[in-house]
């Protein structure tokens, strides 16, 4: 019943509810403290939180526990981590701290991991269902700010809106001119979301403001979705061809790892834009960069010609 308890308070103090976090979150109090900081309500459960934690998270987590906090922005050194979870009966953390099975044979009255984040590939998963310990992840409270972010990825690579930003900020303007930093549409443009989940779903919502063609790809088809939105449901080889944005929005996973290498790259348009929401490694990172350079190789040539 304990453990049952101490789950059920973590998760909702990582996802309270968006008016709570925004009159919180707007103040970003942090308290001087030193390099641990300790407050003892109960001696029956020990909490540990490894990374800056938001109100009212945190004191929720105090009201029931002996909590041991790391208020830093940065991770909690892994060496300290390991001291800290040999008595923890839970962690509530962030994605930047690995729990792997160096650090669960360390914890071994640990009982819940709460990962403060939709992802949980920071977690060794069938490790802690060995060891009967729950994990926990907060889906959905960053829907909308990933979409939100996916937007405005999209318009400033396509508008131009960095490379405007150094232009002008090194002084090089001085007058219009009509060929200025000419960019592309989103308007009317195709996108391909890879991955229609919760956030590819948001993403697609929004597309529609600006009159785009939705294709997506997923594991299995959303008729609801095609209902609502007029997407297209198409195999990864039709989406990659015909978008002109492809967004990705997928688990970073083995099935899903490189999921975006060189026959994919090859198969999008010239003049297509790749928008990683997701994991860093669902894109072959290596071959992107090659693809990128001999595409601007191509760029330079037609430009002496």
């Amino acid at each position: 019943m304990a453990t049952h308890g101490l789950a059920d308070v973590l998760v909702i103090g990582a996802g309270a509810s968006s008016a709570a976090r925004s009159s919180e979150w707007s103040r970003l109090d942090r308290p001087e403290f030193n390099a641990f900081e300790r407050t003892t309500v109960t001696e029956a459960l020990h909490v540990v939180v490894p990374q800056y934690l938001h109100e009212p998270g945190l004191s929720m987590a105090r009201k029931i526990a002996r909590v041991t906090y790391w208020p830093e922005d940065s991770p909690m050194p892994r060496q300290d981590l390991l001291a800290a979870v040999e008595t923890a009966d839970g962690v509530l953390s962030h994605p930047a701290s690995r729990y792997d099975r160096e650090l669960l044979a360390r914890a071994p009255r640990l009982r819940v991991v709460s990962n403060v984040a939709v992802g949980y590939d920071n977690v060794d998963v069938p490790a802690c269902t060995e060891r009967g310990i729950a994990v926990c992840n907060t889906p959905g409270v960053l829907n909308d700010s990933t979409a939100d972010t996916t937007l405005a990825l999209m318009l400033a690579v396509c508008r131009r809106v960095p490379e405007a930003d150094r232009f002008v900020r090194a002084g090089n303007w001085r007058y219009w001119t009509p060929t200025l930093l000419i960019g592309q549409d989103l308007t009317e443009a195709t996108l391909g979301v890879i991955g229609m989940g919760r956030i590819g779903l948001e993403v697609a919502r929004r597309a529609r403001a600006f009159r785009m063609r939705i294709l997506y790809y997923n594991r299995h088809r959303r008729p609801e979705v095609e209902a609502e939105l007029g997407a297209t449901y198409v195999d990864l080889p039709t989406l990659l061809a015909e978008s002109d944005f492809v967004t990705l929005h997928l688990p970073g996973n083995s099935d899903t790892r490189h999921l975006i290498g060189a026959a994919e790259l090859a198969r999008m348009k010239p003049t297509a834009f790749l928008i990683n929401a997701a994991r860093g490694v669902e894109v072959d990172q290596d071959t992107l960069v090659a693809a990128l350079v001999e595409q601007i190789g191509r760029e330079s040539c037609r430009a002496r010609v």
